[in-house]
């Protein structure tokens, strides 16, 4: 029978030479090629150098020796063997020839320079040719032609039976080379996958005949080196004893063993007794090439808690920053380990994540599970939105706000960007959104002419009746973006306190109102205090609408930023530098050694939104000149800048000329005046701009401008009177030392008089203010 033949000339063959190993192939190659680098080098500056005679004739004669070893075997070996034998002589009688061309350049009188480019072309084929590694797998294939058969192999062959070429072949060979196997075929062979090596197939015996009891569970997985538990032998549904149903699964007991060992793991080191967290079982678990992905539910008698650091130290991960946890806050909770950081590699934005969609939504990121990151421009439900972008310099806050800025101009948004840093942080986007503002004076200006236009609309809709703000029926979507906001509003912002309060009362209206007739804001800032952006109430219910983006900051500042914001018992804790194991900084220290730090984690942030805080990272944007040059072609992708109407035009470009010129004037005279308790901008007193009804919160006013109001009817006034009426003694009102000091000034100036001791009045020459 054929079948017989195959098997007896299978085992009459002689095992074929085993072959270099993948790894011991590279270091050996690795090897030889850095001795042809070094000998090379020689060959090229040897013939030069004084040395003695016998180091030259010592490469000639090694060249000599081998040459004639490769003519006798040209008398003793065939093609093959010659073959063999000629390529591990080629690098001995090429680099002797090299040197020796070089020895007779001053002989022979030609330049220097060819034997030195003969010495350097002999190494440029050697090094990626390596001969003598490449001559072992070389040497194999030479073992197994006709030729070299041994004398076993030269038995007659009765039928030649083709190498396979497919996987199904392979595995048809093995069982029909294999003795327990009898005369059965296997027939209907199917691979689930190409990447597992899984299979089903029917076995079918000859006809008449029964499948043979040799067919056991374990001789077949003796057939394929699988174990026993992978295979599965049952009957065929509808046939006789001839058939037999055959199912190989190696990937699910690989998987069960995994599975096991994890749950074993699990239990001793995390939820069992003794562990990190006691009932904290592991109800599933997935496990992927760079990933292990695990389904954590609590006791009935306890809440979810799955501390970072102490499940990174439980499971024997070196590097915390390897382990993910989210949890629903309540019994569940998914805890990733990764291989590797999954956010050290992410691609570059396109137009198409940019793109709003019918929700609001844009894609900004990646998750650290791989999964875009979105945030919302906007929400059909509310209107505009309120975002807090925080993030220490260098942690990648000016590439999510440019992102987020490129997102609008393509989505037809109008953007009003304040920088308060001087246009410093976001020079992308001056000329590529509507309005830019540069400085402290321009932030101020820029939301005084966006509360008039938002007047405008509230008087529009006021009149027509409309409820609720429509995207683009009649009006586009505004965000207000004020860079660097802690400049002005912080804890140690440098600014007077009355033009603080005159912009907290500004953002306290956009926040109130400004929302529902499509108006959104944004703040960004190195360290931002919600307390300090006016009503904090406000500004914590509505930025859990929107979006917080809190990169790499100090921990006291993860800590209370998400103090309020999170409420599925995520742990956020702060983001290093560098990507990069803890561990190795440790052992590093012990040694006495210095490791370098890895890539940058700028981009990498917490995202928090509705209630929730996941890892994420904006798309990647490399700096090129001092600029971002994929950025701006993004913003550049969207021909328009998006804008106002005409009437919305007018009203924004007359109110920031305005309010413009009020904040310079004031902080200018702040400045000359040297004095940081000026005034009081608590006063809800408007400017208007003309039809619509709308108006610019009045800009504050310096405290000697104040001081001549209250004189300006011409009555003297005591200094007890002066300092009541302009606000001493109240919440944000100058003291009393600042207003007596205003006085003198004034007095110096001759522009007010002391009619009497302790008294003042308004000079005749001073002109009165508006």
């Amino acid at each position: 029978m054929t079948t017989e033949i195959v098997k007896a000339d299978e085992a009459a063959t002689v095992p074929e030479p085993r072959g270099l190993t993948p790894q011991t192939a590279r270091r050996l190659a690795l090897a030889e090629r850095l001795l042809y680098g070094a000998a090379g080098t020689w060959a090229a500056v040897g013939p030069l150098t004084d040395v003695p005679w016998w180091a030259h004739g010592g490469v000639v004669l090694t060249g000599l020796a081998s040459g004639r070893r490769l003519w006798k075997r040209t008398n003793q070996e065939n093609g093959p063997g010659l073959l063999l034998s000629a390529m591990r002589s080629l690098p001995v009688l090429g680099w002797s020839g090299a040197y020796t061309a070089a020895l007779l350049a001053p002989v022979v009188e030609y330049p220097n320079g060819w034997p030195m480019l003969g010495a350097a072309a002999w190494t440029a084929v050697m090094v990626p040719m390596a001969p003598w590694t490449r001559s072992r797998g070389l040497q194999r294939a030479i073992a197994q032609m006709p030729e070299y058969a041994t004398a076993a192999d030269e038995a007659p062959v009765l039928e030649t039976v083709p190498a396979p070429t497919t996987y199904e072949g392979h595995l048809r060979l093995m069982w029909t080379t294999s003795p327990s196997t009898g005369e059965t075929q296997l027939s209907n062979l199917r691979q689930y996958c190409e990447d597992h090596p899984d299979f089903d197939a029917v076995i079918l015996a000859p006809a008449g005949q029964a499948v043979p009891v040799s067919v056991t569970q374990k001789n077949v997985a003796a057939v394929f080196d699988v174990p026993p538990a992978a295979v599965h032998l049952e009957p065929v549904d509808g046939y006789g004893p001839g058939r037999m149903a055959l199912r190989v699964t190696p990937s699910d007991v690989q998987e069960d063993a995994q599975r096991h060992g994890l749950e074993q793991l699990w239990h001793a080191r995390v939820s069992g007794p003794g562990g990190m967290l006691p009932g904290m079982d592991m109800i599933d678990h997935r496990i992927d090439e760079d990933r292990v992905r695990i389904l954590v539910e609590a006791d009935d008698s306890a809440m979810i808690a799955l501390p970072r650091k102490k499940l990174a130290r439980a499971l024997k991960v070196e590097d915390p920053d390897l382990v993910m946890v989210e949890t629903d806050g309540m019994a569940r909770g998914v805890v990733t380990i990764y291989r590797e950081h999954p956010l050290i590699n992410i691609r570059e934005a396109t137009r198409e994540d940019l793109t709003m969609g019918p929700d609001g939504f844009i894609r900004i990121g990646l998750r650290h599970d791989g999964r875009p990151f979105k945030m919302a421009l906007y929400s059909p439900e509310l209107g505009g939105l309120t975002d807090l972008a925080v993030g220490a310099m260098g942690s990648g806050k000016s590439v999510f706000l440019l992102t987020v800025l490129a997102a609008e101009r393509i989505s037809g948004i109008i953007s009003l960007v304040a920088d308060a840093q001087s246009g410093m942080s976001l020079p992308e986007a001056k000329g590529r959104v509507y309005h830019f503002g540069a400085g402290i004076a321009e932030l101020g200006a820029t939301l005084a002419a966006a509360c008039a236009v938002a007047d405008f609309r509230e008087a529009v809709s006021s009149a027509n009746g409309w409820g609720s703000f429509t995207l683009g029926s009649p009006w586009r979507l505004v965000n207000v973006t004020l860079d660097e906001i802690n400049m002005v509003l912080g804890e140690h912002a440098l600014v007077p306190p009355a033009f603080r309060k005159w912009v907290t009362g500004m953002v306290a209206r956009l926040q109130q109102t400004g929302r529902k007739f499509g108006f959104g804001i944004r703040f960004a800032g190195q360290s931002i205090h919600v307390t300090d952006l006016g009503d904090a109430e406000k500004i914590r219910a509505n930025a859990k609408q929107g979006l917080v983006w809190m990169g790499r900051v100090n921990s006291t500042m993860t800590q209370s930023m998400a103090a309020d914001m999170v409420t599925d018992g995520t742990e956020i804790h702060a983001i290093r530098p560098f990507f990069g194991n803890v561990s190795d900084d440790l052992f590093a220290a012990w040694d006495g050694k210095e490791t370098p730090p890895g890539p940058v984690t700028a981009g990498m942030a917490w995202g928090l939104q509705g209630g929730r805080a996941v890892l994420m990272r904006v798309f990647k944007a490399l700096k090129e000149s001092k600029t971002y040059p994929h950025l701006i072609r993004l913003f550049e992708s969207a021909p328009t800048i998006p804008g106002f109407s005409p009437e919305e035009d007018r009203i924004f470009r007359t109110a920031y000329a305005e309010a413009l010129a009020a904040a310079e004037a004031f902080l200018a005279g702040e400045d000359a005046d040297g004095d940081g308790d000026e005034g009081d901008s608590g006063k809800k007193t408007k400017r208007s701009l003309g039809p619509g009804k709308a108006s610019i919160p009045e800009p504050p006013k310096l405290l000697k401008d104040q001081i001549l109001e209250v004189l300006a009817d011409g009555k003297p006034r005591r200094t007890r009177e002066i300092r009541s009426a302009v606000g001493v003694g109240t919440d944000g009102g100058p003291a009393s030392g600042s207003v007596d000091n205003t006085l003198s000034k004034l007095f110096d100036e001759r522009r007010v008089t002391k009619p009497g001791h302790g008294t003042w009045a308004l000079a005749p020459e001073a002109p009165a203010e508006d």
